[in-house]
């Protein structure tokens, strides 16, 4: 049966502006560290693959003088695992708080496609308790436990290398020619890309101007019934969409040249 994949960040849910953000700069200030990011600096900063490695994007000189780091590779490492830990905790916080709620469709495009036999899967760079929390309240605990989850350091690359797809596909055992994939982003995009996957985009609050070509779909939301209805922004096989993106336009992706 086909496999339905869905990127965590800005697809299950809106998180970065109301759950990543504010749990990063929660973080800067429980560490006593000279930085707080705007939106506009956190949207440079999205442009980086995983938390680890933006909250390594910290480290020049002058950031470590400041904030009177260890200056030895291990211990900026161990900071940087420290600050990680303390974010990971306070974003699950804002989760379970029920601050982001699912984004429009997906709980009922995961019911359809769990009720009609397809696999099921996240892949994500985000660290694997946050993915697993997200994926929790945007579907519920009892359809969540039928997903695969892979996230975080399960590999050595992070979007936009294929490498979290490409170990999806063979985990799974599922042919690409088998597989659609849900982004937000043009990193994300690039990744699906690069390991051959057909991708739905559904754009996000800091994604809306990025650049998706190669996206067999780009829309506003998965959309609901009334509303909110999916906005269609680009559809280069001219699949057939009303307001919702439902099983039967994926079904059709599946038959679209592949990237």
């Amino acid at each position: 049966m086909p496999a339905l994949i869905f990127d965590c960040d800005g697809v299950l849910a809106d998180t970065e502006r109301d759950g990543h953000l504010p749990a990063f700069n929660a973080t800067f200030k429980h560490f006593d560290l000279p930085v707080c990011w705007s939106d506009e600096e956190y949207a440079q900063k999205l442009t980086i693959g995983g938390g680890k490695e933006r909250l390594k994007s910290l480290l020049t000189p002058e950031f470590i003088g400041e904030a009177h780091l260890p200056t030895d590779p291990e211990g900026l490492s161990d900071s940087v695992a420290s600050w990680h830990a303390y974010k990971t905790g306070v974003y699950t916080d804002l989760v379970a708080d029920g601050v982001m709620p699912g984004r429009p469709g997906i709980a009922r495009i995961v019911t359809a496609a769990h009720q009609a036999g397809w696999t099921l899967a996240v892949a994500s760079t985000s660290h694997e308790d946050s993915v697993r929390a997200v994926l929790e309240h945007a579907v519920g605990t009892d359809m969540a436990a039928h997903f695969s989850v892979f996230a975080g350091d399960i590999v050595a690359k992070k979007k936009p290398a294929p490498d979290i797809y490409l170990l999806a596909l063979h985990e799974l055992a599922v042919p690409v020619d088998d597989a659609v994939v849900v982004e937000d982003s043009a990193n994300g995009l690039r990744a699906a890309l690069a390991a051959q996957l057909r991708t739905v985009v559904t754009v996000s609050s800091f994604t809306s101007e990025e650049d998706f070509t190669g996206a067999s779909l780009v829309v506003t939301s998965l959309g609901d019934s009334p509303e909110p209805a999916a906005s269609v922004l680009a559809n280069p096989h001219d699949v057939s969409v009303d307001h919702e993106v439902t099983l039967d336009v994926l079904t059709q992706i599946l038959t679209t040249p592949r990237p």
